[in-house]
């Protein structure tokens, strides 16, 4: 069974990815190891902290709260990509969730939805588990993601993931794990892991080979409301961006929720008026990156 790494094991395989990494405090003996078990390990957990600022945001995953004593997580990944290590130990970060998902970790195979939270009969204690990192973010499908932070927690992920010889289904988001939960909102996990996958395709630390990105469809192509997965693909870029309109999905079809999602895409770079429309022109669409379906 895969034991907790050490403080050092840890630090290094962060390192070694690229992580820019700072230890914080008494992070080494910080835990809730006191509380219950930390291992097996089985995978990553990816979260929002519902917080901004980075010094605020790390006390808070450090202390935590009356109702939930820290720490919250085992790295607080800041905006600009610099994780924060805040325990080696058990941490405050998943709760229970759906003994099925764990299932589907350990064997690395397709998530079933979650339908189990903190305090469901047969729910999984996830502090056990798993390994959690608390991304700055509001958690309101606003707040952008920079790319330094996805980055971060790519590497972070990956750099797990290599130390257990996992692939990238072993990292999941808390929405993933449990009903009750949300986050991370404003980026898609499936887009994640894949980024993770290729970065593990990589020697640890070697710049990852940039994807290849859809061509662009021309106007008529979206004028026509295709069901396509490169409308899906779209989605997931826009929400990656911080430009989601979504009250759920995104999904193949191209729908008026698209259109409000691409249309805050065309303010963000400038446009205005009748050339922020919601309907992709070809400079929009490339700066947006859409990977190749």
């Amino acid at each position: 069974m895969a034991q907790p790494l050490s403080p050092d094991r840890l630090v290094a395989a962060l390192r070694a990815e690229g992580v820019r990494v700072v230890e914080y405090g008494s992070w080494r003996t910080h835990n809730r190891n006191h509380r219950g078990p930390f291992g097996p390990i089985n995978g990553v957990i990816v979260h929002h902290t519902v917080s901004s600022g980075t010094d605020a945001s790390v006390r808070l995953c450090a202390d935590g709260y009356a109702e939930l004593p820290g720490p919250l997580c085992h790295g607080v990944i800041a905006k600009d990509g610099t994780v924060y290590l805040i325990s080696a130990g058990r941490a405050n970060h998943a709760g229970g969730g759906d003994a099925r998902v764990l299932d589907a970790v350990i064997a690395e195979s397709d998530l079933p939805a979650t339908a189990k939270h903190e305090g469901s009969p047969g729910a999984v204690d996830g502090n056990a588990r798993f390994y959690g990192f608390e991304c700055v973010n509001l958690g309101n499908g606003a707040d952008p993601w920079p790319e330094a932070q996805l980055d971060a927690i790519e590497r972070a992920s990956a750099a797990i993931c290599r130390a257990y010889g996992w692939s990238a289904a072993s990292v999941i988001g808390h929405k993933e794990w449990s009903d009750w939960k949300s986050d991370p909102r404003g980026f898609s996990m499936t887009t994640m892991r894949e980024r993770i996958d290729r970065r593990l395709g990589t020697k640890p630390g070697n710049e990852v080979p940039a994807p290849q990105f859809e061509p662009f469809p021309g106007v008529d192509f979206f004028r026509s409301y295709p069901r396509s997965p490169i409308v899906t693909a779209v989605g997931r870029r826009l929400v990656e961006v911080g430009c989601s309109a979504y009250a759920s999905g995104p999904g193949p079809q191209w729908t008026a929720a698209d259109i409000a999602s691409y249309a805050k895409w065309q303010r963000r770079l400038g446009y205005s008026g009748r050339d922020a429309d919601g309907i992709p022109g070809r400079t929009s669409w490339d700066a947006l990156k859409v990977p190749k379906v």
